[in-house]
């Protein structure tokens, strides 16, 4: 009879809960914390403060500046200047690093810099304005300043900015135990000779070139007469180093990378991308598409009103632009909602329908684009299908509001024409919600920036136009 000795008796809705209980207990714990290290910093205790602070990794100390106000943000620098820990800076908005970069000696962040992998070094110094860049690599070491500087030249959002030159690479006839032997003596003559963390092992022939790549774990269960030529994987995915940030990514994720070389126009293996650049790499692009579908920039939370404002105004003032537009085809109709005032009751009905249904479609459109998925093997099919999808759901709706309006106004020609104009808005929104952003992809034009420009004025105009042009005909 099977033990029920460690098994969790507790009802299976109590379990699912779990996990949720388990991030609510980790908020609260790091809320409490931040609110100990603010209590001990008003009431001037700096050494309690610094002391707190030790032991937390540099992701929570970024939250914890995020969180703060300008002051506060100040005083708790002041407190990690003298062992300032430049990854910081990596987990903090663009905005707000270039303010927190400002209270800091350019020699005591080189410093702090010179302590991170050359892909993290780059990562800090590229988004800084140009004084603070300059300031910081002039106190660099010779030899990093080389590494970052050089990094520095590949294009930005580039595999050559998010690469690492820290690797291990080896000739192709070594053995297992040479192999072994080499790691062992180079971690201890000087630690700084192998990476911090690595994955993989590249065999390169004499001109550098990747031959092929053996995980470490496989190192590990070989004999140590065993070549390397034997048990490498040759069917490896290198990437130049001016291919986007964005098709690295498609391929770790495609292909379940771990890590992957990075060659120079000659092929010769320069650098190392690994899966923990390319999570950051997937989590910025997720971001900036959902801030451009907004209109919106980063940073945005920490600018001043005034920057944030102009901003936001082009945004704004182009979206008037497609309000006027609805507006003058109301005016139009002016003199039919004259005539039947419960128009103008039902009107937004329609245009908020398809609105929202247009947006549904865009962004499944947009993201799908974004990984790939939609291209032009399957557009037809994929914008076909959101407008079936469009038009079902538009028919669901048309007898659902149909029939409120008609109860509403006791009048069953005013459920008609509103129905009828919910399945053709909803058709369109489903149709053009697909349709843009695969357009504005075709012309090279960012489809996250431009879409929803457009697909609001769409169903808008299609919305009122359906609605009040049949208004006209069955109504008068």
């Amino acid at each position: 009879m099977p033990s029920s000795q460690g098994l969790d008796e507790r009802p299976p809705g109590e379990r699912q809960d779990q996990p949720e209980r388990d991030r609510r207990q980790e908020a609260d714990e790091q809320e409490a914390r931040f609110r100990a290290v603010r209590d001990r910093l008003e009431a001037d205790e700096p050494d309690v403060v610094a002391a707190l602070l030790a032991d937390w990794h540099a992701g929570d100390v970024a939250h914890l500046l995020e969180q703060s106000d300008a002051e506060e943000r100040e005083r708790l620098v002041a407190l990690l200047r003298p062992s300032f820990d430049a990854e910081i800076l990596a987990y903090l908005p663009l905005d707000l690093r270039d303010e927190v970069v400002s209270l800091l000696n350019p020699k005591e962040l080189a410093a702090a810099v010179a302590e991170l992998d050359t892909d993290d070094a780059v990562d800090v110094i590229q988004d800084l304005d140009d004084g603070a860049r300059q300031a910081i690599l002039e106190n660099l070491p010779a030899e990093t300043r080389a590494l970052v500087e050089e990094g520095l030249t590949f294009p930005e959002s580039s595999a050559g900015r998010l690469m690492s030159r820290e690797f291990v690479s080896v000739p192709q006839f070594w053995t297992v135990g040479r192999l072994l032997d080499y790691l062992r003596a180079a971690a201890g003559t000087d630690e700084s000779a192998l990476p911090e963390q690595f994955y993989d092992i590249f065999v390169v022939d004499p001109m550098h070139r990747v031959i092929g790549a053996v995980p470490l774990s496989r190192v590990m269960r070989s004999k140590r007469t065993v070549r390397l030529m034997d048990i490498l994987t040759k069917d490896i995915h290198s990437f130049s180093a001016t291919a986007d940030q964005e098709e690295v990514a498609r391929s770790f994720r495609r292909y379940g990378l771990v890590s992957a070389p990075v060659v120079d126009k000659a092929g010769r293996l320069i650098g190392v991308v690994t899966v923990d650049d390319v999570v950051d790499v997937i989590e910025e692009e997720a971001e900036e598409d959902m801030l451009r579908l907004g209109g919106v920039g980063e940073g945005d939370l920490y600018r001043a009103v005034l920057d944030t404002t102009k901003s936001r105004f082009s945004w704004l003032a182009v979206n008037l632009v497609t309000a006027i537009v609805a507006s003058v085809v109301i005016g139009f109709f002016e003199t039919t909602i004259a005539q039947v005032v419960a128009l103008a009751v039902l009107m937004p009905i329609v245009a908020s329908m398809g609105g929202n249904a247009g947006t549904q479609t865009l962004t499944v459109a947009v993201r799908a684009l974004a990984t790939r998925e939609l291209s032009e093997a399957n557009a037809a099919r994929v914008i076909g299908k959101e407008m079936l999808v469009g038009t079902a759901n538009g028919v669901l709706f048309a007898v659902l509001a149909g029939g409120i309006a008609c109860l509403w106004f006791r009048d069953p020609l005013i459920g008609l024409v509103i129905g009828i104009a919910m399945i053709v808005n909803m058709m369109c929104a489903g149709l053009f919600g697909a349709l843009i952003p695969f357009a504005l992809h075709r012309m090279k034009i960012d489809p996250a920036v431009a879409s929803s420009v457009f697909l609001t004025t769409v169903t808008d105009v299609v919305g009122f136009l359906a609605f009040l042009g049949l208004a006209s005909l069955i109504l008068l």
